[in-house]
């Protein structure tokens, strides 16, 4: 059950719940060291190894790859573990690689070979963090406390983002890309700190009995869910063509910045702040827009109008009129993504059974970060063989039209997204009764066999 306190309106959900001003802390804290080392890692690459843009989009696709190759097994091992735990293993994984490479630098060892090391194994680690921190925050948080939840996760990432892009350039001019690296080191060090603080504590899930459901058989259930339900099906496909187009203008951007628009490092950081600042009002912004237009109708708005402010990016130039464009248009990317996120990631946490949560982001996420890797690829193979600034254009044309996926699923009629659970005559609810079922004998299991495994909430 979540451990939130009693709903007070004259108390913000950070002030009254100790667990989750933790789990905030920590998803902030690692938000904006990945935005340091998005700066951080491919300036590392460029300046300190002669890169091309081919090899700095192929250090985005390996930060991404780890959803491709093992996202859906994370989410059946997710459902099955401790999260807090495993959130800690991810956490000093990502400080010892991260803090690895200025190490290098400094001994004059550090190679590119190296840099895609780092980023596999932080992608790894991000795969099994996020998909436990997504699955423990509906069981910290009680459900009319979520969209507060999301809405202030989301802003506060973006915030993150802020600091990490617009301080990471600053970092980059004082400290030289290797040395901007240690910020992010330090910021997974205060997420390990803050995860450790957690009071929930959550049974321990056994392994399946011979004859009860395997690995391969919860794969199937999540993806079963997450395809036969219209509303998540139409989620899942749009999030993937967007981030197909997202990541590939994004593992070309900075390269873009630097040898198409002639940016300095500074400036390159401040503008991709101004991204997060745009992010933030999303957070903030979402659940009125959801509120005035209609949650639906407000993702339409978020995902085939906004994006078209996209095709000011290419325009960058070392004018000001050249930079205002840049920051508008990728400004208003930036704020569509997360309002559109946040206004999604509250239904999903609602509508899909508690049971088939963890399977069921997993495989969504398997689908849309697994064409991130591809995005990126496809932007480096289009920067090498057109040019940066042509391969900006025709990848950012390509969000606005994303969008249009969305009119095949069930919402096209809705003025507002479903409040309950999924359908109870919908196809997926046998697939979430069966879970739900499994799980039930998985915990009497548990509690005939140990009763001081119940305790779901520690005090510390």
């Amino acid at each position: 059950m979540p451990t939130s306190p009693p709903p007070s309106s004259s108390r913000p959900l950070l002030l009254r719940h100790r667990d989750f001003r933790r789990l905030w802390t920590a998803s902030t804290t690692g938000r904006t060291g990945a935005s340091v080392a998005s700066v951080a890692l491919p300036l590392t690459a460029l300046t300190l190894l002669g890169a091309s843009p081919f090899q700095v989009s192929l250090l985005t696709a390996a930060a991404w790859l780890p959803w491709l190759l093992i996202g859906l097994v994370a989410g059946a091992w997710v459902d099955r573990l401790p999260r807090r735990p495993l959130m800690l293993i991810c956490d000093a994984v990502s400080f010892a690689a991260i803090a690895a490479t200025p190490v290098a630098y400094w001994l004059d060892l550090l190679t590119y070979t190296q840099l895609l090391v780092t980023a596999l194994l932080t992608g790894t680690a991000t795969v099994f963090f996020q998909t436990s921190y997504q699955v423990l925050l509906p069981r910290l948080v009680d459900g009319e406390d979520r969209a507060a939840a999301n809405s202030t996760l989301h802003a506060s990432e973006e915030a993150g983002q802020l600091a990490g892009y617009s301080g990471g350039g600053l970092l980059i001019s004082l400290l030289g890309p290797a040395g901007a690296l240690c910020a992010q080191a330090a910021a997974f060090a205060v997420s390990f700190a803050s995860v450790l603080g957690l009071r929930h504590r959550e049974r321990s899930v056994e392994r399946p009995e011979a004859g009860g459901t395997n690995l391969l058989q919860e794969i199937r259930e999540g993806l079963a869910f997450t395809f036969r339900d219209g509303y998540i099906r139409a989620f899942v496909l749009c999030g993937a063509a967007a981030n197909l187009a997202l990541m590939a203008y994004q593992s070309i951007l900075v390269a873009f910045l630097v040898r198409e628009a002639h940016l300095t490092a500074g400036t390159i950081g401040l503008l991709m702040g101004a991204g997060g600042l745009g992010g933030i009002a999303g957070a903030f912004a979402a659940r009125r827009l959801g509120s005035r237009l209609g949650t639906a109708r407000a993702v339409y708005v978020l995902t085939l109008g906004t994006p078209c402010l996209a095709l000011l990016i290419p325009l960058a130039a070392a004018t000001p009129l050249g930079i205002t464009l840049f920051a508008v248009g990728y400004t208003a990317v930036s704020f569509s993504v997360v309002a559109e996120n946040t206004l999604t990631a509250t239904f999903q946490q609602n509508h899909v059974p508690a049971a088939l949560y963890g399977r069921s982001r997993t495989a969504s996420a398997f689908v849309n970060y697994g064409t991130i890797p591809l995005g990126a690829l496809l932007g480096g193979v289009l920067a090498e063989t057109l040019g940066l600034r042509p391969a900006m254009w025709l990848t950012v044309a390509l969000l606005p039209l994303c969008g249009l996926i969305l009119l095949t699923s069930p919402m096209r009629r809705d003025r507002d997204l479903p409040t309950g659970g999924s359908d109870r005559s919908g196809p997926g609810q046998a697939v979430a009764e069966e879970a739900t079922a499994g799980e039930e004998t998985a915990e009497e299991r548990a509690s005939a066999s140990s009763r001081s495994s119940v305790s779901s909430s520690a005090g510390m």
